[in-house]
């Protein structure tokens, strides 16, 4: 069987049954989409390709920790947000970038009204999520533009499903009072 045949979990459990050439699979199907996601949080390049070697690196030292039992994918990317949370934390670097994102997601998942929707510009949307506290644009981040499901934000952030969605919720809400107040001048 291949390795394209395989699901992320077989995969894992075939690295870890000492087929280790198999890891780079892992790497193949994740590594833009990490890159992508790690995108939001480092700006610089080389710095991002180091965390994301990083996240490889401990990934696979940790592979024997992860239970093939569940999703393979939460796992990987809760690495990739504590590396880069890491790498911020240790460069004093914590600020969030959407210049990667695609925007039509906001449309059809943000929700707001429509003569809002229409005339957001990417330094709008960059400038009201700034303004709102780190653990809802963490959420924010991973739910509508990387498209995470509330199941999979809670493991990659290890909270409860009900925090994720309240997170959500109340983020949501926050970043539409901001461009509320930016559109209309509201207080």
């Amino acid at each position: 069987m291949a390795k394209t045949d395989l699901t992320d979990e077989q995969l894992v459990a075939a690295v870890r049954s000492n087929n280790s050439e198999l890891y780079s699979g892992i790497i193949q199907r994740y590594q833009s989409k990490l890159s992508h996601y790690l995108k939001k949080f480092i700006h610089d390049n080389d710095e991002l390709e180091d965390v994301l070697q990083n996240v490889f690196i401990k990934a696979y030292k940790n592979l024997n920790s992860f239970n093939i039992h569940k999703r393979f994918s939460p796992w990987i990317y809760r690495i990739a947000h504590n590396e880069a949370i890491n790498h911020l934390k240790k460069n004093s670097k914590y600020s969030l970038s959407l210049d990667e994102w695609e925007y039509d997601v906001i449309d059809e998942k943000l929700d707001f009204d429509k003569d809002i929707d229409q005339e957001l510009t990417r330094d709008q949307i960059n400038q009201a999520l700034s303004s709102i506290k780190p653990k809802y644009q963490e959420v924010l981040i991973l739910y509508f533009f990387e498209q995470k499901s509330y199941d999979e934000i809670s493991e990659i952030l290890h909270l409860p499903i009900n925090t994720v969605g309240t997170l959500i919720a109340r983020g949501k809400q926050y970043l539409k009072q901001h461009l509320d107040k930016e559109k209309y001048g509201h207080q």
